[in-house]
């Protein structure tokens, strides 16, 4: 099929070069000079493992091209895919849907046939109903534009593996021509047995803001029960495996640390909540304002844990950051805990160089007041304090006591829960992480293990001697 993907974001240079490799004809578009030339030169302008490759592919088959000009991607498309962003509006929690608007006010009325506008970007319940009566009013005579709706679930990371093989594939659709346009675009992953469940508009757009609402939930629920293990002294990472097991609940998601970040859920969860106002169902989503509330909290939880460890002061501290995208396997900074709690230190006075396998150039754009150091051992150098906040698999395989050799005081918080503490421990660390108030359990079995010396009289000791003068 001829496809047209509109915004090559994250979502849509991901959705057109697989839409590509599974043998349709797609143009990207853009308005981006500079990211439409890295693409069609087979360059991703972004970190996602997998791309590059499918990209290539796309391109080298004749299948993918790309373009800035609406009116050819008009011309072109019998399906065309928006997938451009819809950020949080300045001095609100909605979303901002004008690169959605913009995107329809400058394609339909260059549209030379009927063809299926469909919907990809994270959108308020009711956009597509909206849009539905204003592409009617826009299209040439004669031309019958439908719109439908087909929420993304990508994970960033895993984008590529997510489009090809996706979990689940849901269509918000008016007709039933729509649905079987639909179906013959995703024909192989249909044939491969992924779910597909066709539905009305809106439930199409309500699952998505739904779905990242109760991952955040989810995240926010376990980072509360940190605060409280930290009050009670228990400890978080048991407490998580222990509910884990409860088929009901599952173990995925329930890791407490520094909390959610990126481009999606933080401003999903909040446009999802202003747009229940505006529907009269406020106060059934008025949790999500807990949600939020917690998440951010646990920013400045760790960075009141840091100031702790420095002593009360971080001024001139010397401070090594591991981690500045808000999720490894990506270079998104958008919204980072990471890189939020890295700039709250750097405003209390600390000395912070930051690391980051990929994300240290966005890293520095977003926050050029601080260090961005590209190897992990020169942020560390003579550091007296190090935090662990992006759980890339680099940082989990770092060696605790070469990098004790370089820092000038090992002290470690692991916003993460990630590492293997008592590694870190045996290597001379100070470890400290939240929700982790209590020993772990290793150290607590160590602690109850009697020592030999107190079991087995020492060589040439009276046999005969009372027991308390045994164990004395």
């Amino acid at each position: 099929m001829r496809l047209t993907v509109i915004g090559t974001g994250y979502l849509g240079a991901v959705h057109a070069a697989c839409m590509a490799a599974i043998g349709h004809d797609v143009l990207g578009v853009d308005t981006d000079t500079e990211k439409i030339t890295a693409l069609a030169e087979g360059r991703p302008p972004f970190y996602e493992p997998g791309l590059d490759e499918v990209l290539t592919q796309g391109l080298a088959s004749g299948n993918l091209r790309f373009t800035t000009r609406l009116n050819e991607a008009a011309a072109h498309g019998e399906v065309h895919f928006i997938c451009v962003g819809t950020p949080q509006q300045a001095g609100s929690r909605a979303a901002d849907l004008r690169y959605v608007d913009s995107v329809v006010n400058g394609l339909v009325p260059h549209l030379r046939s009927s063809c299926l506008v469909v919907g990809k970007s994270t959108v308020p319940v009711g956009t597509t109903e909206r849009l539905t009566e204003h592409v009617a009013n826009l299209a040439p005579p004669g031309v019958r534009a439908e719109v439908a709706w087909n929420p993304e679930f990508l994970r960033e990371g895993y984008a590529v593996e997510d489009t090809l093989r996706p979990d689940r594939i849901v269509t918000g659709v008016n007709s039933s021509q729509a649905d079987e346009t639909l179906r013959r675009v995703y024909a192989p992953m249909l044939s491969a047995g992924v779910p597909y469940i066709s539905t009305d508009p809106n439930t199409a757009e309500l699952v998505k803001v739904a779905a990242n609402s109760f991952l955040a939930t989810k995240i926010s629920f376990i980072n509360a029960m940190a605060e409280v293990c930290d009050a009670a002294g228990a400890d978080v990472v048991t407490l998580a495996d222990a509910i884990g097991h409860d088929t009901r609940i599952g173990r995925r998601f329930l890791n407490a640390g520094v909390g959610f970040g990126g481009g999606c859920l933080p401003k999903d969860i909040r446009a999802f909540a202003a747009r229940a106002q505006e529907l009269g169902a406020g106060p059934a989503v008025a949790f999500l304002d807990q949600v939020d509330e917690i998440n951010g909290r646990q920013r400045t939880r760790t960075v009141a844990l840091a100031r702790r460890m420095a002593g009360g002061d971080l001024t001139g501290r010397s401070v090594a950051v591991l981690g500045a995208t808000f999720k490894p396997d990506s270079d998104d900074v958008r919204d980072s805990p990471a890189l939020a709690i890295a700039a709250a230190l750097r405003e209390e006075g600390a000395d912070v160089r930051v690391h980051d396998p990929e994300g240290t150039a966005n890293a520095a754009l977003a926050h050029p007041e601080l260090y961005c150091e590209t190897d992990v051992l020169t942020a560390c150098q003579n550091a007296e304090l190090v935090l662990h906040l992006t759980e890339w698999a680099q940082y989990r395989e770092l060696d605790p006591v070469k990098l004790s050799r370089v820092v000038r005081v090992p002290v470690l918080i692991d916003g993460r829960n990630a590492l293997a503490h008592d590694e870190w421990r045996s290597a001379g660390w100070t470890v400290k992480a939240l929700g982790r108030s209590a020993p772990s359990p290793r150290r607590i079995l160590a602690a109850a293990e009697p020592a030999p010396s107190r079991l087995v009289p020492p060589p040439g000791a009276n046999s005969t001697a009372p027991p308390s003068a045994v164990m004395a």
